[in-house]
């Protein structure tokens, strides 16, 4: 039998959420659609996952086998009989730690079938029953995954808080640095891409949270998520340069070249692995509704580190250092400036984009005006109060 922790790691099945999400997608995205809805039917059928079994068929209209849906639901009920035999056994004649561990199985096995509600109360009795640490925080990480599961952020929110709060109390290295990894996931969904990133480096030397995604998942959401984050500098010595994230970072296509022809200013280069990336990007639950942010602040990036070099330069040799349309360019940097994201001006007439670079000392002053102006104001009607 496998040991509790890694029990608990199996439940619930993570990679269906990547396997339904494919499912939602175009054909014309994703053309192996049938062979999807093997992988997930099969998973439905080994696991027993009644409940999940019957709402997949519905979400995709596919019909449902009833001779398959009976078996299960009856494979279920005798399971079902025996940990509530185990659980009364337990109760009668065995100790706490025994009567722990069948409330643990009962929660495991709704957890497992996708029947959400009662695997949350059986877990909330089984925490209950629970003293040691790192079991709390183990019964709280298989929650965070449900919540990731079905897609439930504030179920996700309050496990993730409960599970920090325990463990500020222990030394559990392993756990601490697990929990950063499932914090670091939940911020990239909300895309809070540099609170990510710093959860995922922190965690990257000893990543153990197989059971959220494997490591080469877990480089790929690390350099995506500190490239939109940190400055070159930085990005050189805690993602360029890091030996864990070489290992891995060639597995995923594109992802390298990125990252290097960015930092190596090899804009046409990174032009094309960007396009590449925002379609790998599609096929990603967790990435997909970024794609679009993500691409945007990418090519801000870009065109600031080109335009720190000049005071001017004119729009035609930009485009052709990019790759791109004199047309596009013009467009995407209008838009840009208009919005504040780039500090340059375009001059129409001569083709010619000019930097502005922002006055540090002015914009402090102007921030003190702004916020001093207010004060002022407070001050003398509360004089006027007071005489």
């Amino acid at each position: 039998m496998l040991e509790e922790e890694e029990q608990l790691k199996l439940t619930p099945r993570m990679e269906l959420i990547q396997y339904k999400f494919l499912m939602t997608l175009d054909d014309e995205i994703v053309p192996n659609k049938k062979e999807l809805k093997e992988k997930i039917l099969k998973i439905a059928i080994e696991d027993k996952m009644t409940p999940y079994y019957s709402r997949v068929c519905e979400k995709f209209g596919w019909e449902v086998d009833e001779e398959t849906l009976n078996t299960l639901k009856k494979s279920n009920t005798e399971e079902l009989k025996k940990i509530n035999e185990l659980i009364k056994n337990s109760e009668e004649n065995d100790g706490e730690s025994e009567i722990r561990k069948a409330y643990l199985n009962k929660s495991t096995f709704y957890c497992r079938i996708g029947e959400k509600e009662k695997a949350l109360e059986l877990f909330n009795e089984t925490f209950n029953k629970t003293v040691s640490i790192g079991q709390k925080v183990d019964l709280l990480m298989t929650k965070i995954r449900m919540g990731f599961f079905f897609d439930d952020i504030s179920l996700v929110e309050t496990n993730l808080t409960s599970a920090k709060v325990i463990l500020k109390k222990s030394s559990d290295w392993e756990r601490k640095n697990r929990i950063k990894v499932y914090e670091g996931y939940h911020c990239l969904k909300l895309r809070q891409f540099k609170k990510a990133a710093n959860f995922f480096l922190d965690s990257i030397a000893t990543f153990t949270a197989n059971e959220l995604f494997d490591y080469t998942k877990f480089v790929y959401y690390s350099v995506l998520s500190s490239i939109v984050s940190f400055p070159r500098t930085e990005l050189k010595k805690k993602v360029i340069d890091a030996p864990e994230i070489l290992t891995a970072i060639e597995e995923v296509p594109h992802l390298s070249e990125l990252l290097n022809s960015l930092y190596d200013c090899q804009y046409k280069d990174f032009y094309r692995h960007l396009i590449a990336i925002y379609d790998g990007m599609k096929l990603n639950k967790i990435l997909s509704e970024h794609r679009l942010f993500f691409c945007k602040q990418m090519r801000i990036i870009a065109y600031s580190q080109f335009l720190e070099a000049y005071r001017s330069v004119t729009l035609k040799s930009m485009a052709e250092t990019f790759g791109v349309s004199i047309t596009f360019l013009d467009k995407e940097l209008s838009r840009f400036i208009s919005g504040g994201k780039i500090h340059a001006k375009i001059d129409k007439v001569g083709g010619v984009v000019e930097t502005t670079r922002a006055d540090s000392r002015n914009e402090g002053y102007k921030e003190i005006i702004k916020i001093g102006d207010p004060m002022l104001n407070r001050i003398q009607k509360l004089a006027r109060i007071l005489n």
